[in-house]
């Protein structure tokens, strides 16, 4: 930067610091119309690049401004995403308008000096959800909503809602719609208990300003780069932020018609464990079973957790082996995960068997096609079935001729399961052959072979049942051939 633009720039900001930050300045219509809705309950579901993440941002700030000592919260599904999503523009704001506040890298929180505290934070799981206990706060924003767990309604019906009755403070759901319609974000959406505000991109003047093109005719242009048209589905939900049923984005294919109430009774059930580890992201155990009288594959029973140590994934995976005694473990040995597969070996003498990684996009085909046939069964509120709901595969990224799987959510349990379906028996599965109804043709003709067989046993001797053995003509012997 030059030394004109650098007093440019300073001269900017003694100007925005004069006259102050005002919501109606630097927020447009859309953006304003839903910060300053009073209903203590709001959603708003938008397209991508619609600015939304910048409104909560100034929100947040006028907000912190105006009532000191108290605190707000912003929430997503991990903290590194909060810091990614969020902390960037919030620290613009209190740099370029002269807030005064003191931000907290480590603790991503910026303190004004009133005393209100901003605070960012992640909750991906039911463990993380009871910090926020007791906290009381003004304001809560759950961003990227539709990524959320079923816990979700956990985290605000019991956590966050409870927070916020010292202030009578309010909650904001915001986020973009998935490739199904369902979940919580959906049912809240689409409630009449919850204010809901929607816009896109379109609406968004920052897009044109910085980008220097119509958001329509970039929209157009990626259309074309996929071979699409303005109504395939991922375009309606990521560009138009509508509610499509894009299944052709999902990696997995699960229906109503893979769920199951109760397992098949039978007495020669045969289990296998798939296992994902990790520590920022999570360890998943996966159980699937099969018996010999049913062609299909259930997942029976699924672990997903964060943050443990060895000893306490070895308990699990021991508490899994105790009650379903599997003929194999599978496990993720990549990385780390090699060395933790060795050491579980040797201490425990675990039937550890390294995951074939490389020929993952084949045993998704495998799994898919074990889902549209309805050979592989999950109940509809695990975990597995609803990360299926969210994993999506990136159709602007190839690798050579294979698709990639978006790196927008991630999950932990599919994995796990992966490892685990494509070591199980079920295919295997011979069906019983039918016996013929007494006095049937079928029946006869049976009847028929069968005594045909025996007389054929009776008459050869020892050893002239094979062809090979008999004798076999030669010159100068008689056969008593005329």
């Amino acid at each position: 930067m030059s030394l004109i633009e650098a007093r440019l720039a300073a001269a900017e900001v003694a100007r925005r610091v004069e006259g102050g930050f005002r919501l109606e300045d630097f927020c447009f219509k859309e953006q304003l119309a839903f910060i300053k809705d009073p209903a203590r309950f709001k959603a708003a579901d938008c397209s991508r690049r619609a600015g939304k993440t910048v409104g909560i941002a100034a929100d947040l700030i006028d907000t912190a401004s105006r009532w000191p000592d108290m605190a707000c919260l912003y929430l997503t599904l991990s903290r590194l995403n909060a810091k990614r999503i969020l902390w960037r523009d919030l620290l613009a704001i209190n740099r370029d308008y002269g807030i005064g506040g003191k931000p907290h890298e480590t603790e991503l929180t910026l303190t004004l000096p009133n005393g209100h505290i901003i605070y960012l934070s992640g909750a991906k799981d039911k463990a993380e959800v009871e910090k926020f206990r007791g906290f009381p706060l003004k304001k809560v924003y759950l961003d990227e909503a539709q990524a959320f767990r079923p816990y979700i309604q956990d985290l605000v019906d019991d956590v966050l809602s409870k927070s916020l009755y010292d202030y009578n403070g309010s909650l904001a759901l915001t986020g973009t719609p998935p490739p199904i319609p369902f979940g919580y974000f959906h049912d809240c959406v689409h409630s009449a208990e919850w204010s809901r505000h929607s816009w896109t991109m379109l609406v968004n003047p920052h897009l044109k300003t910085k980008s220097g093109r119509d958001p329509m005719e970039l929209i157009l242009e990626d259309c074309k780069r996929m071979g699409v048209g303005l109504d395939d589905p991922k375009i309606q939900r990521e560009c138009f932020g509508k509610w499509t049923r894009d299944l052709n984005s999902l990696v997995l294919r699960w229906s109503e018609k893979n769920h199951y109430g109760e397992l098949p009774r039978s007495l020669h059930w045969q289990h296998v464990l798939g296992i994902d580890l990790g520590w920022s992201d999570a360890d998943a155990i996966g159980c699937i079973g099969w018996h010999e009288k049913d062609p299909n594959a259930y997942l029976i029973e699924e672990s997903i957790r964060t943050k443990q140590g060895i000893t306490e994934l070895v308990a699990e995976i021991e508490r899994f082996i105790s009650h379903y005694n599997p003929v194999a473990i599978v496990m993720d040995t990549g990385g780390l995960g090699k060395k933790i597969a060795e050491e579980l070996r040797k201490r425990y003498a675990l039937p550890i068997k390294a995951a074939e990684k490389t020929r993952k996009f084949e045993y998704l085909e495998l799994l898919n096609d074990a889902l549209r046939t309805h050979r592989f069964h999950a109940k509809k509120d695990s975990q597995f079935v609803h990360d299926s709901m969210l994993l999506e595969w990136d159709r602007t990224d190839f690798n050579g001729d294979k698709l990639v799987v978006s790196d927008s959510f991630h999950s932990d349990i599919i994995d796990a399961v992966l490892y685990g379906f494509r070591e199980a028996g079920h295919w295997m599965h011979v069906p019983d052959v039918p016996k013929p109804v007494p006095g049937s043709s079928e029946a006869m003709r049976a009847e028929a072979e069968a005594m045909e067989e025996a007389i054929i046993k009776q008459v050869m001797q020892p050893g002239q049942d094979d062809p090979a053995s008999w004798p076999q003509p030669d010159q100068g012997t008689d056969w008593g051939w005329t």
